[in-house]
Parts: C-alpha cells; structure tokens; sequence
C-alpha cells in the first residue's frame, strides 16, 4: 500500500519513509509512526509523519 491517504496511516504501524536528504536517492528508513503531519486527505508524494526516533520524511509503503 502506498502512503498517498491520510485514512490507511494511523500512530503505531510500520511504514518506509523517504527522508529529505534522500528524496534524490530514494533510501527508505523504516520506522513506527508516531504523529501525522500532514493536514489534507492526501498527497501525491505521500503523506509527511514524525517516526517514533524522530525523524520526519513522506510514507513510501505501508508494511504489515
């Protein structure tokens, strides 16, 4: 599942983030979502959250 819906990201799940340093690359981090950042329903680059170690990036991927 992508990132583009604020409705499938809740605090607490899995996810792949880009981070703004490596928006060029495209690494993903992998963390636990603590807070959303994002207002709007949704965004074509993903929706921007806070992981629980404090980094903030797009969602990528959803994981289960």
């Amino acid at each position: 599942m992508n990132g583009q819906n604020r409705a499938d990201i809740t605090p607490g799940i899995l996810v792949q983030i880009v981070l703004k340093k490596d928006q060029r690359t495209g690494i993903l981090t992998k963390g636990t979502v603590k807070d959303i950042l994002t207002k709007s329903s949704s965004h074509p680059h993903g929706i921007k959250v806070r992981l629980e170690d404090g980094q903030v990036g797009r969602v990528k991927e959803i994981l289960k």
